[in-house]
């Protein structure tokens, strides 16, 4: 368990007003409201179909918001053409649910596409050295020249989480990061996630709803309830409630 931040004066990174977004007659979001702050790990917790996912792709556009705002870092990402939308997600990393790795490149290839799009600037030797350190991060330096179907579930999301940090992004969304993974992998994706927090400086949002992640790495969580904030507060707030709702999420004994 970490200890909860004080962030009452920190910078804002991600604020987002009022957020609505419906799929039909399917209210998703409803006057969802939240600020993620500079440097920390924000959880948000929710059960499936609460409307965890299509919160982070509205983040970066994937999908469109019906009503409300969004914005990063001063920029409102709602109102910018494609070009401007391409450029404001540079700065943000995607770890999506399947790692999302292309299965007809290796690792070497996987990581140096997003490199080669966004750096152009760098020479060969530069993106091969970038390679090496991100896969030394996620402690697979000897993976470089497998292919994806080579790799075991941990190892993908290992590769994943490298390829999404390799061009420094100070943004980190997490989609179920830990999602299909035994619990020794799945500890060990967790403190990846803090140990990404602490070297690249990064403000992440995790959306998750497996507790042991959520007691590794959360400075703070938001739990999600029918399109809007339920509660929000530290673990220590969430552990110690007596709504039966948070209850159902925290009933797990903690691990001694």
């Amino acid at each position: 368990m970490k200890n909860e931040d004080k962030l009452k004066d920190r910078e804002a990174v991600i604020r987002i007003d009022n957020l609505e977004k419906h799929f039909g007659s399917l209210e998703v979001l409803k006057d969802f409201s939240m600020k993620l702050y500079k440097g920390e790990n924000l959880v948000v917790l929710g059960k499936s179909g609460s409307g965890k996912s299509v919160l982070i792709k509205c983040i970066v556009r994937l999908l469109n918001a019906d009503a409300g705002s969004i914005d990063i870092d001063g920029v409102e990402i709602n109102s910018l053409k494609e070009k401007e939308l391409d450029v404001a997600r540079e700065k943000i990393g995607f770890l999506f649910q399947s790692g999302a790795l292309y299965d007809s490149m290796t690792v070497r290839e996987n990581l140096a596409f997003p490199l080669k799009r966004i750096r152009k600037d760098l020479t060969s030797e530069q993106v091969k050295a970038k390679i090496i350190e991100v896969l030394e991060n996620v402690s697979l330096p000897d993976v470089i020249d497998k292919m994806p179907s080579q790799l075991s579930g941990g190892m993908r999301k290992r590769v994943s989480l490298a390829r999404t940090i390799i061009v420094d992004p100070s943004i980190m969304l997490y989609d179920e990061p830990t999602t299909g993974l035994d619990p020794v992998t799945s500890s060990e994706i967790s403190d990846l996630i803090n140990d990404i927090q602490k070297k690249y400086k990064t403000s992440s949002i995790i959306i998750t709803h497996d507790i042991e992640c959520v007691r590794s790495v959360a400075d703070r969580i938001i739990m999600l309830h029918e399109g809007k904030v339920y509660m929000e507060g530290s673990l220590e707030d969430f552990e110690k409630s007596k709504d039966k709702m948070v209850q159902s999420f925290f009933k797990t004994k903690k691990n001694n």
